[in-house]
This record gives C-alpha cells, sequence and structure tokens, in this order.
C-alpha cells in the first residue's frame, strides 16, 4: 500500500467513524465493509492502531473501534521523580495525569499534545502524550559517571528521571565526579534514555562555587552583560549635575517627550490631569527647580523634604524612599520615591532588550544576577544617601481612616537624607533603645509617625481581608569559600512591615489611576482559588475542627485571613498555612486588572521596584509619557500590543528566579547539615506523609525520618488525621508534636536530609 493510499484510508475512517449512522466494527467487520482484501487486513490494523495512537479514534475492550473519545489537547508537561507527570494547558481548569507509561519520553517543561479522557467519578483527568511539539531540555547540568567505554549525565533536576547517556569520545575528557553541561542529541523513544555529548566542564563536584554554578547553567540565568549593553552603560553619567557624552542616551519613544526636558512648565507636567494637588510647603520654589541643570527643570523638586531608604544591612540596589507629614489628627501625606530608571534605560536600547529578557534580579546564596548592571543599579539608579537622584514619585493624602483621598504622580529630584537599616529602625520603633535613637535623634519623630500611619493601613487592609502569610525565610550565611557557616531564620520585624505597607498602598493607588484612564497597562494580579480545589482544603481542615466556609466553592478572602487568625500559634498552623496556599493560584502579570485575591485589592501593579523587576520599569515608561502630555494613538496602539507579551514572559522569569533561589537555599542547607551528622537537635514535625515524617529545626532547616526508620513500632500513616499511628502502641507522630531528631545522613544530589527521632514527648529511645 502507497503512503497515498495509506492516507486516503485514513481520511476515509476518521469520515466513517463520525458518520451518524456508524455503529462501532471490528476489525474483520471494516475490512469486509471496506472490501479490503484479506493480504491487506495488517496494513488495516496498522492504520487503525495509528488513529488511536494520534487520538483520532478510539477501540474498545472487545476490539470495536470508533471515532474518539479522548479529546486532544496541548500543553506543557511537568514531570516527577517517580516517572510520571502532569500536563498544564492553559485553557481548561486542573492539570491532567500522566501515568508513567504514557509519557512517551517528554521531558520536564515539554510542550507536547496528549490525549485526553474526562474522569466520570470527578477525579483527576487522566492522558497520554501523543506527541512532543517543543523541547524544553537541549542542554542538561549534572554530575558525570564514567565506565570503560561511555558515561552518563545523572540531571540535577531531579525532575528529568532518565540520566543522559554520553558515547566514547563525547565526554570532553571529564572523569567520575565533574559537573558538567550535556547537549542533547537523541531524545530516544521514552524507552530508551536520551543521548548527549559534554559540552563544558563546570568542574568538580567538590570544587568551591560549582554547585552553585551548576544551578545558574541548569535554570539558563544570565551571567555576563552583553557588549552593547556595557557600552550603552559606560556612557551613562555618574551622577545627574553631570552632562552624558553626546549620542550617550537616545530619546524616550514618546512624541510628547521629545520637547519635556526643555520645558520649565510644572503645573502642565505635573497638574494636567485633574488630580488633587498637593502643597509641597514652601519647597517647590523657582529659585529651587533653578538649581537643576535644564533637562530636569519640568521635575518636581523634593530635595528638601526628610528623606529616608530603609533596607536590609547588605542591600545596595536602593530603590525606593519615603517622606511623611502629619497636616493634622487626620491628615497624613505619604511619599513613596521609587528610582527613575526608565530615564537611563531607554525603550528598545541594548540595556532595554537585555533587561527583559533576564526579566527580574536574582538573588541566590552566594551571590546576586542583576537585571542591570551594577553602574546602575548601584550606582546612578541608586538612591543613596546624599545623592541627588531622579525619582518617579507617588504622593499620597491619606485620612484618619486609612483611605488614600488625593494622590499625585510626578517626576522628581530627591536627597536621600539617612540610609537606614530594618535592624536601626525597629531598634527605634519596638525597642525605644536610648543609643539607638540618640544616634538618629533627628528622624525619631518621622519613623513614630511612619509606624502610626503603616498600623493604620494595615488594620484597614486587614479589614477588608488581606491575607498575610508569614512563613519565616532562612537567611544563610557564607565563608570565604562558599561554605554555609550559620542558618538562622530571617528577621521580619516592624520596620520590615512598614516599607511593605507604603509599597502596597502605592501599588493600588498607581493601579487605580491607570485603570480608569483605560491607558494599556501592567497589572499584578491574583485570581480567585480553584472551587474544587477549595471545597478539598475546607474538608481536609475540618479533620482539625476549622472550618473555612466555601459555598459552591467559592471563598472570600476574609474567611482565609479568619481561619488564618483561628490557627496562629497552634500546632498545625504550619501544615495549615502551606495547605492553604498551595490551594490558592499563583499571582502573574496580566494587561487586564481584574484583582489580588490574596490582598483583598480590587486594583493592584508592581510599581515600586524598576531596578530588579522589568514589568516596574516598562510601567514607569507608560506613567511618564502620559505625564508628558499623554499618550498618542499610535503610542497606545503600541503598548497594546507589546505588553501582552511583556506579561506572559515576565511570569514565566519570576517562577525561574524563585525556583533556582529555593533550589540554592536547599543546597546550602543540605552541605551545612552534612558537617554536623550524628549531632542532636530538637524540632517540630511539620509534615506527615505515607513515606515519613517531616521535621523542622528553629534554623528553619527541615529533614525526613523516613516510615521504615520510626523504631519501636510498626507505623501506619492516617490520612485523615494527618499522622503516623503505631500499630501496637499506638504511638502518634502529629502535626506541631516536639521531637528531638539526630542527623543521620544527607544526600547533597538529591538535596535531602535524614533524621532519625531520638525523644518524643513520651519519652527517650
Amino acid at each position: 500500500m502507497t503512503d497515498e493510499e495509506r492516507n486516503r484510508r485514513k481520511s476515509m475512517l476518521t469520515e466513517l467513524f463520525h458518520d451518524e449512522a456508524y455503529r462501532p466494527m471490528k476489525l474483520k467487520e471494516l475490512a469486509i465493509f471496506l472490501d479490503v482484501p484479506r493480504e491487506q487486513r495488517e496494513e488495516l490494523e496498522e492504520i487503525l492502531t495509528q488513529l488511536v495512537t494520534e487520538g483520532k479514534a478510539s477501540v474498545s475492550k472487545k476490539g470495536r473501534y470508533s471515532k474518539p473519545v479522548w479529546e486532544t489537547v496541548k500543553g506543557t508537561f511537568s514531570a516527577t521523580a517517580k516517572g510520571f507527570g502532569f500536563v498544564t494547558v492553559p485553557e481548561r481548569d486542573g492539570d491532567i495525569f500522566i501515568p508513567v507509561d504514557k509519557t512517551k519520553g517528554a521531558m520536564h517543561g515539554d510542550q507536547v499534545e496528549v490525549t485526553v479522557k474526562e474522569a466520570s467519578d470527578g477525579r483527576r483527568a487522566e492522558g497520554a502524550v501523543t506527541r512532543i511539539l517543543e523541547r524544553a531540555n537541549t542542554t542538561v547540568i549534572g554530575l558525570y559517571r564514567k565506565n570503560k567505554n561511555y558515561g552518563f549525565v545523572i540531571p540535577d533536576n531531579q525532575k528529568l528521571t532518565r540520566d543522559v547517556f554520553i558515547p566514547a569520545g563525547k565526554d570532553m575528557g571529564a572523569v567520575t565526579g565533574h559537573k558538567v553541561a550535556a547537549r542533547i542529541t537523541d531524545y530516544g523513544n521514552g524507552k530508551q534514555n536520551p543521548e548527549g555529548e559534554i559540552t563544558e566542564i563546570l568542574g568538580h563536584v567538590n570544587d568551591p562555587g560549582v554547585d552553585i554554578l551548576s544551578i545558574v547553567r541548569a535554570y539558563d540565568l544570565p551571567e555576563e552583560f552583553p557588549a552593547d549593553v556595557m557600552a550603552q552603560t559606560a556612557g551613562i553619567a555618574d551622577s545627574i549635575w553631570t552632562k552624558p557624552p553626546a549620542g550617550a542616551q537616545e530619546k524616550n519613544g514618546s512624541e510628547a517627550c521629545a520637547d519635556a526636558y526643555t520645558t520649565n512648565d510644572l503645573e502642565r507636567s505635573l497638574y494636567n490631569r485633574g488630580y488633587t494637588e498637593i502643597k509641597m510647603t514652601e519647597a517647590a520654589t523657582d529659585a529651587l527647580v533653578n538649581e537643576l541643570p535644564p533637562a530636569f527643570r519640568h521635575r518636581l523638586d523634593l530635595r528638601h523634604l526628610k528623606t529616608v531608604t530603609i533596607d536590609g544591612e547588605d542591600a545596595k540596589d536602593l530603590d525606593d524612599a519615603v517622606t511623611i507629614s502629619k497636616e493634622s489628627d487626620d491628615h497624613y501625606t505619604l511619599g513613596v520615591h521609587i528610582a527613575d530608571v526608565s530615564h537611563y534605560v531607554t525603550e528598545g536600547s541594548p540595556l532595554d532588550e537585555e533587561a527583559k529578557r533576564r526579566g527580574t534580579s536574582v538573588y541566590l546564596v552566594d551571590r546576586v544576577i542583576p537585571m542591570l548592571p551594577h553602574k546602575l543599579s548601584n550606582g546612578i539608579c541608586s538612591l543613596n544617601e546624599g545623592e541627588d537622584r531622579l525619582a518617579l514619585s507617588c504622593i499620597m493624602e491619606i485620612d484618619g481612616s486609612g483611605a488614600v483621598v488625593g494622590h499625585q504622580i510626578a517626576e522628581t529630584v530627591i536627597r536621600v537624607d539617612r540610609r537606614m537599616t530594618y535592624t536601626a529602625v525597629n531598634a527605634i520603633i519596638s525597642d525605644r533603645d536610648d543609643t539607638v535613637m540618640a544616634q538618629y535623634d533627628d528622624f525619631v519623630e518621622m519613623f513614630d509617625l511612619m509606624k502610626e500611619l503603616a498600623d493604620l493601613l494595615r488594620a484597614k487592609r486587614g479589614q477588608r481581608g488581606s491575607i498575610d502569610f508569614d512563613f519565616p525565610e532562612s537567611k544563610i550565611t557564607l565563608d570565604g569559600r562558599g561554605r554555609p557557616i550559620e542558618i538562622k531564620p530571617y528577621e521580619r520585624n516592624a520596620a520590615t512591615k512598614i516599607i511593605e505597607d507604603f509599597m502596597l498602598m502605592a501599588n493600588e493607588t498607581v493601579a487605580e489611576d491607570y485603570f480608569w484612564q483605560e491607558i494599556p497597562f501592567l497589572y499584578r494580579t491574583h485570581e480567585e482559588p480553584d472551587p474544587e480545589k477549595m471545597k478539598k482544603l475546607a474538608a481536609f481542615i475540618n479533620n482539625f475542627g476549622y472550618v473555612l466556609r466555601v459555598p459552591n466553592g467559592e471563598v472570600h478572602p476574609k474567611e482565609v485571613q479568619k481561619l488564618l487568625a483561628k490557627i496562629e500559634g497552634t500546632p498545625e498552623e504550619a501544615l495549615l498555612s502551606r495547605m492553604t496556599l498551595r490551594s490558592m493560584k499563583q499571582a502573574k502579570y496580566t494587561t487586564e486588572c481584574t484583582g489580588h485575591f490574596g490582598l483583598a485589592a480590587r486594583y493592584y501593579t508592581h510599581f515600586t521596584s524598576p531596578i530588579r523587576r522589568y514589568p516596574d520599569l516598562q510601567i514607569h515608561r507608560i506613567i511618564k509619557e502620559n505625564l508628558h502630555g499623554g499618550l498618542s494613538e499610535r503610542r497606545t496602539a503600541h503598548y497594546a500590543k507589546l505588553l501582552p507579551e511583556v506579561a506572559v514572559k515576565s511570569s514565566a522569569l519570576e517562577r525561574r528566579a524563585d525556583e533556582a533561589e529555593r533550589e540554592t537555599e536547599k543546597l546550602k542547607k543540605c552541605e551545612y547539615m552534612s558537617r554536623h551528622i550524628g549531632e542532636i537537635y530538637d524540632g517540630v514535625i511539620s509534615g506527615v506523609t505515607s513515606w515519613g515524617v517531616y521535621v523542622e529545626l528553629p534554623n528553619t532547616v527541615e529533614g525526613m525520618v523516613r516510615v521504615s526508620d520510626l523504631e519501636g513500632d510498626y507505623f501506619i500513616f492516617d490520612e485523615a488525621k494527618m499522622e503516623m499511628v503505631g500499630e501496637l502502641t499506638n504511638r502518634r507522630y502529629k502535626l506541631g508534636q516536639k521531637v528531638t531528631v539526630q542527623v543521620t545522613g544527607t544526600d547533597r544530589l538529591m538535596r535531602t536530609i535524614d533524621f532519625a527521632i531520638v525523644a518524643d514527648e513520651a519519652g527517650v529511645f
């Protein structure tokens, strides 16, 4: 049978199966019906099998062929360490389960085509991969193991479940123990291992820095900036008082910006959109404005205002500063001043294209991979103490109830008076430390006023149902060779909350302003949870004696807030908080303002960190063009076309950065505990599963006690109560229970830590 005849038969069969008069037939019946000779029936069977594989036909257990009962969809494959996986399809709710034998060799992240059959009993839909559309992994980072004439690369990514075979002569001289990058040359057929060749030897697994470098390469995080980016950066002046070299800066894309920097018209540039006028006391005088270089005289000069930055001790890219005053008992003026990065990173320039490619700065344990070169992020764009800096400011009038009753968004010039740390500010507002208060005597009143307003804003946000998941973050200290020497919880104090409250308020204010102007914009959105997940969560927490009201699966943020308040301080707090968080959807960037469920906010965006987040930088451009006379029809169309891609790409790059940051933390925690094997620690049970009990130590390190290592009885997992129960002794291990554990081992490749329980509330073993 020729290919043409084969294709004709396939088309004919497909049409036949969809004919309303057709009734399912077996192979022999179809052969007779189609007048297929006996000697061609084997080929007919091959065609039918191919149609079933492609999802264009289905076959019953009795061998009868009919139109497909499985839907064909396209999505992203997510693998698990056990070999099975899930496919996420953007336009449908719920992932599709893919059994181990139905993956067709798909690897984690691949774009695939699957046939899926909806489960009739409400369970997760199940499918089979029929085609790999696009490979996500062209290069694999992992540990090399050499045999006599060949070798294997064991992927660092546990979701890449098959080792990569390296033939003789394709190993670049790598030896067992080298961390390498291997390019995949043949993905195999799902039954055979993929094949590849080593393209780079990163170093030996025990060499300093190789562990983090492996993660950098595995996540394809950019390292060095391209030459054209550094050339553009070199042409940017170090001070706003220094005129940059001719041709160093390209003009902004807006036609309205063409004459903006030669216009000394504060009223037009600041108040032309009908905002409530906010008086800057006596500061914005002609004398002050005329001190500025001509290119900046259209800006509001706020250098006279007492201005501070508040960040961590190690922070170098300071992109937000704050001013505050109180005119009466119920009237605050809060200024949130954000580095005007878009003045230096112009649209379409090499700097802009590279920032878009990176999407965000990535904060790993031993290094920062910045979105912008250090000359900008730590230099002219950083709001450093005592330096005149360009800013984009959101200045808000707030009444005694915490409501913003007027606001102004303006291009400004500011000068930070003090670079404060969270530790110092907290020592003033919480501890009332006399020494620190004396050191910052001129600012104590300002910080007290900040706390007063922040408490007001937080209370108002709480009233509407804003959810605050307060999980402890880890602070990992390394020595000069990159080895972890201390791990402890990162302190989140009253000072950090002040800055969070002020930034949230600015983000909401800017988002609401631009929503009502109906201008193309980027929003930070958080969709409402999936109703089915909420129903399951409600049923789960009911086992612990708590109630979550979810009529028809719908839940209001305030209900989640109430639940978190009830479980605060209880043994089950950590688990139920994590389960609640996992039941929610991920926040993302969108061009539609659909609200932020977690914050219970109708309008929200990211405006406050343009040094480290590309969406913030992008909307700064839109805001500035709008301030300079509004967006033309051409520019409006330009942004309407550009922003959807920026939203999708920025969301994906943010997730990549988060995953890389988590992996480096797991790696260093494992390395730290490998030097403490045999030591005893007090901990709390943070999770119970069928395969073991997880225990978290006070320093945030979490390890697992395997069920096979639980001594003194045969233990059975009670899923309803999330407990491990001894069959004979009735000894129980449950969430929040205090136990004493011994570190028994670590696996740096798998990034796991093993514990053994040596004592619990019942006694010592």
